[in-house]
């Protein structure tokens, strides 16, 4: 057994892409060497802006031999047939087996030396791997049939053991020979198996492995903020950006001016984040330091002292312009953009921004002035959903898209507008995902809901529904908003209807998994029909869950579908009056009993949304019910028994479809 080595050398790659391009070559590899036979016991994937590389345990130094055995035509078929079961088998007639009138052909193949499965191997992964961007480059870029690359290929390492194996591919042979840090190290770095290869190039100033670049960035940027009395503020995609950026991470703290702390926190944060790829701290009290960890690629001789100085200068030069927007935005109010929404086109069939603007200001002042969000003022809320998309011609957002909603509530507060207005504006985008922040404001709940419903209501209107992993309007995600802003605040509302209805009725399912409620029993509720109370129907839904999971649950969901089967053999679709022309038998005397005080009481329940109580009220069928199919012959031979015990069953039915249709749990 022995451990090959592969690097693949090129241009920088974008840190967006390395650590899957780092997983895809590991499968990639993995798969190929699969195919002949050959499984490492571990693969170690590592990855530097200039380099992906792999070591495959334990390899075998060739593949086992393989006998495979191949079933041909009977001897006494066709010439034909037996000349084709030759082709295929690569054999002669006096090599096959007569086995009971029977050709069977059995095919040795021999092991393979490993060093020529990997020689073929590599260049096919090389060929087929999937970057989400390539390029193709020099005079063999004139074809198509070139190779594609995310950055030029410039090196290849191959080696088994300490053996080179042959292969190259566009020109490129493999070799033993890589090369260490841009600045740090000069000259070629002569590798000579596995187990030297990340010694060395530490050596060389590259740590090959990005958990590893990650970690020092992590440790070294707490510490240089820790001596300075601040904090960094957690980021780990900045982290593995940065692990990304760089072979030989060194984490370097630096300063603004504190005058532009007055720009609004998220501004700064998302200037040092985005823009800079810098880390944001905190101060002792929680709030935003004027300083900034930024990560060199080296180890400067001056401590790194001429870097910091160049960062901070391309810093302050971002945070005047941010500072620029805010001072400019805050000279007009908001009113005033938001006459220029007229402008921006909403969607062709939709009108403008100003247009959509109009309808979700009607329907947050209508959902305030119904009382169906409670203690909302509706002039407030009409008010706020109004200036609500003001933000999106202003300057700041031009330059940061990521804080429409945030620099409207600013901006707002700023001009003395209600707070309660400020904080709509600001959170009427929320719940942007499953774990963000639910409204719970009167004023933010009607313009948030209203946006939402306005959205999906508008998309559906002109036939623009989600369709598979189709969603260019994120209509699956406002609907998610709706269920979560309805039921976190109890909203009593309808939702929808149609097509519309039934698409929250599948994001239901989705939101309420995670929450362990089974979507059968929220289709069984959904199939009564009418039900658009998102805050009922869960009510509902919940009392169901708990009854079905109870003994006497279960042995009615029994009882129904047993019920629901003999009713569907037979045509029976509506209840018929029940006419005894007979002595009934004791157990059907019962049910009929049990269902005279059932029924009332269930549908008093439902109607009073007790609905553990009208779970209560079916539990008492499921005694009559079992005892009714144990002693009384439904399809007797007299027509009028079997007339009546037909309507008996289908009372049944109905009775529990007050509640729910059991037809669609499973179980």
């Amino acid at each position: 057994m022995t451990d090959f080595l592969l690097e693949l050398r090129c241009e920088e790659i974008p840190a967006r892409m390395q650590l899957k391009a780092s997983d895809d070559l590991a499968r990639l590899f993995t798969e190929e060497l699969a195919k002949a036979g050959l499984k490492p016991a571990s693969i170690d994937s590592f990855v530097t802006p200039r380099r992906l590389a792999l070591i495959a345990r334990d390899l075998p130094l060739e593949t086992a031999a393989v006998s495979e055995e191949f079933k041909g035509p009977r001897t006494s078929a066709p010439a034909q047939a037996l000349e084709g079961f030759l082709r295929k088998t690569g054999l002669t007639q006096d090599q096959l087996e007569d086995r009971d009138g029977v050709w069977f052909a059995v095919v040795n193949k021999p092991g393979r030396a490993t060093t020529d499965v990997l020689a073929e191997a590599v260049p096919t992964v090389i060929r087929a791997f999937p970057w989400p961007k390539s390029m193709r480059w020099g005079a063999a870029s004139a074809t198509t049939e070139s190779l594609r690359w995310v950055r030029p290929l410039q090196g290849i390492i191959a080696l088994l053991g300490g053996e080179i194996v042959p292969l190259s591919i566009e020109g490129i042979e493999a070799g033993r020979e890589t090369v260490g840090h841009r600045f740090h190290s000069t000259g070629a770095i002569r590798i000579d198996g596995a187990d030297d290869y990340a010694d060395k190039l530490r050596a060389a100033y590259v740590i090959v492995s990005h958990q590893e670049r990650q970690a020092i960035i992590e440790a070294k940027a707490g510490e240089a903020a820790a001596a300075k009395g601040y904090s960094v503020i957690e980021d780990k995609g900045l982290v593995a950006e940065n692990a990304g950026l760089t072979e030989w991470p060194v984490p370097l703290l630096g300063d603004f001016d504190p005058e532009f702390l007055e720009v609004p926190p998220e501004v700064i944060q998302l200037t040092l984040r985005i823009n800079q790829k810098y880390f944001v701290l905190r101060d002792a009290a929680g709030k935003l330091a004027p300083a900034f960890i930024c990560t060199a690629n080296i180890e400067a001789k001056d401590g790194g002292v001429a870097i910091v100085a160049g960062n901070r200068k391309v810093l302050a030069a971002r945070l005047s312009d941010a500072r620029f927007f805010w001072q400019q935005d805050r000279k007009t109010p908001l009113a005033e953009q938001a006459k220029k929404l007229g402008r921006i086109t909403f969607h062709e069939k939709l009108g403008t921004v100003a247009d959509k603007v109009e309808r979700v200001a009607k329907l947050a002042e209508w959902l305030a002035s119904e009382g169906i969000v409670p203690n909302c003022d509706p002039a407030l809320a009409r008010q706020a959903a109004e200036l609500c998309k003001a933000d999106l011609v202003t300057e700041m957002v031009g330059e940061f898209p990521e804080l429409q909603g945030v620099m409207g509530g600013y901006y707002a507060r700023a001009e003395g507008l209600p707070d309660a207005v400020a904080d709509a504006i600001r959170d009427h985008y929320k719940p942007v995902g499953q774990g963000d922040d639910v409204p719970t404001a009167p004023v933010t709940v009607a313009v948030s809901l209203a946006d939402k419903l306005d959205t999906l209501r508008s998309f559906f209107g002109i036939d623009e529904k989600p369709t598979g992993s189709r969603d260019p309007f994120a209509l699956r995600r406002a609907a998610l908003g709706v269920i979560q802003i309805v039921t976190a605040n109890g909203l009593r509302m309808p939702v929808a209807e149609g097509d519309l209805l039934d698409f929250f009725a599948d994001r239901l399912k989705v939101q309420q998994k995670e929450a362990g409620v089974r979507h059968d029993l929220i289709d069984a509720v959904f199939a009564l029909g009418g039900e658009d109370d998102l805050v009922r129907l869960l009510a509902r839904v919940k009392a169901l869950q708990s009854f079905v999971a109870t003994d006497d649950g279960a042995n009615l969901l029994a009882g129904y579908k047993r019920a629901a089967n003999i009713l569907k053999k037979e045509g029976v679709e509506q209840a018929e009056a029940i006419s005894l022309s007979y002595e009934p038998e004791k157990a059907e005397a019962d049910l009929i009993a049990a269902l005279d005080a059932a029924e009332p009481q269930a549908a008093q329940a439902v109607a009073a949304e007790e609905f553990e109580g009208a779970m209560a009220a079916l539990a008492t069928l499921r005694a009559p019910i079992d005892a009714f199919f144990e002693t009384v012959t439904v399809n007797d031979a007299d027509p009028a028994k079997r007339t009546t015990r037909l309507a008996l069953l289908a009372r049944v039915r109905d009775a529990v479809h007050n509640v729910a249709d059991f037809s669609k749990i499973t179980g």
